[in-house]
């Protein structure tokens, strides 16, 4: 497996499951390298995208893995050089987020990301924040 930062060309693998995003802000993200992406023997098995909250702590706003790779190590792999690049580039707090009905908690967790809060939107299930100390 391979991580690197997604290329303008890669958008449309992207953007056809990532829905969360509007395409041309897909592609500032990919221009700014703000987007990694995993490829196993060349074939795209996901993606992890993040930005700046406050302007100054790197958020992972996006981490998607396809299912036919997901339970591989593909979602761990991503995250791991998204950790060093940001280490890398000075930064010693980290954050993402979560359903509380998603099991992506118990994936952070197991990765050292802390409990730091939470969010309660109307009609929505309880979204928990994290953070991880570099």
């Amino acid at each position: 497996m391979s991580t690197r930062y997604a290329k303008p060309e890669d958008i449309s693998q992207i953007s056809n499951l990532d829905k969360h995003i509007a395409k041309t802000e897909l592609l500032s993200a990919i221009r700014q390298k703000r987007v990694l992406l995993a490829e196993i023997n060349g074939v795209f098995a996901g993606w992890l995208r993040f930005n700046l909250f406050w302007d100054n702590t790197p958020f992972m706003n996006m981490l998607f893995v396809l299912e036919t790779y997901r339970n591989k190590g593909v979602g761990s792999q991503l995250v791991a050089r998204w950790e060093t690049e940001m280490q890398t580039s000075g930064y010693s707090l980290l954050m993402t987020s979560t359903l509380a009905s998603e099991t992506a908690q118990f994936f952070y967790r197991k990765r050292e990301y802390q409990d730091a809060g939470s969010l309660l939107l109307p009609n929505e299930p309880l979204e928990i924040i994290f953070i991880k100390k570099l």
